[in-house]
Protein backbone atom coordinates (compact mmCIF):
# COMPACT_ATOMS: atom_id res chain seq x y z
CA UNK A 1 0.00 0.00 0.00
CA UNK A 2 3.02 2.87 1.14
CA UNK A 3 4.05 1.88 -2.31
CA UNK A 4 1.18 2.86 -4.61
CA UNK A 5 0.79 6.53 -2.21
CA UNK A 6 4.32 6.89 -2.74
CA UNK A 7 3.71 6.87 -6.85
CA UNK A 8 0.73 8.94 -6.91
CA UNK A 9 2.61 12.07 -6.03
CA UNK A 10 4.50 11.27 -9.36
CA UNK A 11 1.32 10.22 -11.60
CA UNK A 12 0.26 13.32 -10.98
CA UNK A 13 3.10 15.71 -11.85
CA UNK A 14 3.37 13.47 -14.60
CA UNK A 15 -0.55 14.26 -15.72
CA UNK A 16 0.01 17.63 -15.28
CA UNK A 17 2.60 18.51 -16.96
CA UNK A 18 1.52 16.92 -20.06
CA UNK A 19 -1.80 19.18 -19.20
CA UNK A 20 0.01 22.32 -21.66
CA UNK A 21 0.71 20.49 -24.36
CA UNK A 22 -3.06 19.36 -24.72
CA UNK A 23 -3.83 22.84 -24.49
CA UNK A 24 -1.84 23.94 -27.38
CA UNK A 25 -3.41 21.40 -29.58
CA UNK A 26 -6.64 22.56 -29.01
CA UNK A 27 -6.09 26.58 -30.36
CA UNK A 28 -3.86 27.30 -33.51
CA UNK A 29 -2.73 30.71 -35.61
CA UNK A 30 -3.64 31.94 -38.85
CA UNK A 31 -2.15 34.70 -40.87
CA UNK A 32 -4.78 37.07 -42.31
CA UNK A 33 -4.83 39.53 -45.09
CA UNK A 34 -5.38 42.98 -44.76
CA UNK A 35 -8.25 44.84 -46.18
CA UNK A 36 -4.94 47.40 -47.28
CA UNK A 37 -3.32 44.84 -48.65
CA UNK A 38 -6.58 43.12 -50.28
CA UNK A 39 -7.28 46.45 -51.96
CA UNK A 40 -3.92 46.88 -53.31
CA UNK A 41 -4.14 44.05 -55.01
CA UNK A 42 -7.72 44.65 -55.96
CA UNK A 43 -6.13 47.89 -57.42
CA UNK A 44 -3.43 46.20 -59.06
CA UNK A 45 -5.60 43.93 -61.18
CA UNK A 46 -7.92 46.55 -62.03
CA UNK A 47 -5.07 48.99 -63.58
CA UNK A 48 -3.59 45.85 -65.34
CA UNK A 49 -6.64 45.68 -66.81
CA UNK A 50 -7.22 49.29 -67.86
CA UNK A 51 -3.48 48.82 -69.01
CA UNK A 52 -5.01 46.35 -71.50
CA UNK A 53 -8.04 48.20 -72.68
CA UNK A 54 -10.41 45.81 -70.72
CA UNK A 55 -13.16 47.63 -68.05
CA UNK A 56 -13.44 44.64 -65.12
CA UNK A 57 -14.68 44.06 -61.66
CA UNK A 58 -12.31 42.58 -59.21
CA UNK A 59 -13.21 41.25 -55.71
CA UNK A 60 -10.69 40.42 -53.30
CA UNK A 61 -12.19 37.66 -50.20
CA UNK A 62 -10.51 36.12 -47.20
CA UNK A 63 -9.25 32.73 -46.29
CA UNK A 64 -12.72 32.47 -45.13
CA UNK A 65 -14.58 33.20 -48.40
CA UNK A 66 -15.72 36.50 -47.02
CA UNK A 67 -15.48 39.64 -49.35
CA UNK A 68 -12.67 42.35 -47.88
CA UNK A 69 -12.74 44.72 -51.63
CA UNK A 70 -14.63 44.75 -54.47
CA UNK A 71 -13.69 47.35 -57.44
CA UNK A 72 -16.01 47.89 -60.30
CA UNK A 73 -14.75 50.04 -63.10
CA UNK A 74 -16.56 52.68 -65.00
CA UNK A 75 -18.06 50.30 -67.89
CA UNK A 76 -17.57 47.44 -66.32
CA UNK A 77 -21.48 45.39 -66.89
CA UNK A 78 -23.86 45.20 -64.08
CA UNK A 79 -22.92 41.33 -63.75
CA UNK A 80 -19.13 41.60 -63.38
CA UNK A 81 -19.20 42.40 -59.57
CA UNK A 82 -21.12 39.06 -58.63
CA UNK A 83 -18.88 37.11 -61.21
CA UNK A 84 -15.63 38.40 -59.77
CA UNK A 85 -16.64 37.51 -56.39
CA UNK A 86 -17.93 34.14 -57.40
CA UNK A 87 -14.42 33.31 -59.23
CA UNK A 88 -12.76 34.34 -55.91
CA UNK A 89 -14.95 32.56 -53.57
CA UNK A 90 -14.18 29.40 -55.95
CA UNK A 91 -11.01 29.49 -56.18
CA UNK A 92 -10.56 29.61 -52.26
CA UNK A 93 -13.30 27.10 -51.85
CA UNK A 94 -11.72 24.75 -53.93
CA UNK A 95 -8.27 25.85 -53.28
CA UNK A 96 -7.55 25.75 -57.15
CA UNK A 97 -7.72 28.91 -59.70
CA UNK A 98 -10.93 28.88 -61.58
CA UNK A 99 -8.79 27.94 -64.81
CA UNK A 100 -8.01 24.33 -63.43
CA UNK A 101 -11.40 24.16 -62.10
CA UNK A 102 -12.67 24.70 -65.76
CA UNK A 103 -10.65 21.46 -66.50
CA UNK A 104 -11.85 19.18 -64.61
CA UNK A 105 -15.24 20.26 -64.33
CA UNK A 106 -16.07 19.89 -67.72
CA UNK A 107 -18.62 17.62 -69.26
CA UNK A 108 -18.09 14.33 -69.01
CA UNK A 109 -15.56 14.30 -66.23
CA UNK A 110 -16.28 12.99 -62.64
CA UNK A 111 -16.32 16.20 -61.41
CA UNK A 112 -18.86 18.21 -63.62
CA UNK A 113 -21.82 17.89 -61.20
CA UNK A 114 -19.64 20.58 -59.72
CA UNK A 115 -20.90 23.37 -62.00
CA UNK A 116 -24.55 22.84 -60.65
CA UNK A 117 -23.35 23.91 -56.80
CA UNK A 118 -24.31 27.82 -56.21
CA UNK A 119 -21.80 30.14 -56.28
CA UNK A 120 -19.32 27.73 -57.90
CA UNK A 121 -18.05 29.71 -61.51
CA UNK A 122 -15.66 27.51 -63.18
CA UNK A 123 -14.23 29.45 -65.37
CA UNK A 124 -10.83 31.64 -65.65
CA UNK A 125 -10.23 34.65 -63.82
CA UNK A 126 -10.59 33.32 -60.13
CA UNK A 127 -6.49 32.92 -58.15
CA UNK A 128 -6.12 31.82 -54.59
CA UNK A 129 -3.61 34.10 -53.12
CA UNK A 130 -0.98 32.63 -50.96
CA UNK A 131 2.29 33.12 -50.03
CA UNK A 132 4.61 31.28 -47.57
CA UNK A 133 3.02 28.46 -47.34
CA UNK A 134 -0.25 30.05 -46.13
CA UNK A 135 -3.14 30.69 -47.87
CA UNK A 136 -4.63 34.09 -47.13
CA UNK A 137 -8.02 34.47 -49.47
CA UNK A 138 -8.59 34.77 -53.44
CA UNK A 139 -8.98 37.13 -55.85
CA UNK A 140 -11.62 37.16 -58.75
CA UNK A 141 -11.49 39.37 -61.93
CA UNK A 142 -14.24 39.36 -64.66
CA UNK A 143 -15.38 41.29 -67.87
CA UNK A 144 -12.08 41.20 -69.82
CA UNK A 145 -12.79 39.03 -72.98
CA UNK A 146 -11.99 35.57 -71.53
CA UNK A 147 -11.16 33.57 -68.52
CA UNK A 148 -6.91 34.17 -70.01
CA UNK A 149 -7.28 37.69 -69.73
CA UNK A 150 -8.97 37.56 -66.21
CA UNK A 151 -6.41 35.77 -65.25
CA UNK A 152 -3.58 37.86 -66.03
CA UNK A 153 -5.27 41.05 -64.44
CA UNK A 154 -5.75 38.76 -60.90
CA UNK A 155 -2.18 37.48 -61.42
CA UNK A 156 -1.03 41.38 -61.62
CA UNK A 157 -2.72 41.74 -58.76
CA UNK A 158 -1.45 39.12 -56.42
CA UNK A 159 2.14 40.00 -57.63
CA UNK A 160 1.45 43.66 -56.05
CA UNK A 161 1.26 42.02 -52.68
CA UNK A 162 3.77 38.92 -52.74
CA UNK A 163 6.09 40.50 -51.08
CA UNK A 164 4.29 41.92 -48.60
CA UNK A 165 2.50 38.61 -47.78
CA UNK A 166 6.01 37.06 -47.15
CA UNK A 167 7.57 39.66 -44.89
Amino acid sequence: MRRISALTPLLLCGLLAAQPAAAQDATYSVRMMTPEAAQKAAKAALEACRKAGYQVAVAVVDRAGLPLVMLRDRFAGPHAPGVATDKAWTALTFKTDTTELTKVTGPGMPQSGLRGVDRVTAFGGGMMIQAGGSLYGAIGVSGAPGGDADDACAKAGIEAIQIDLEM
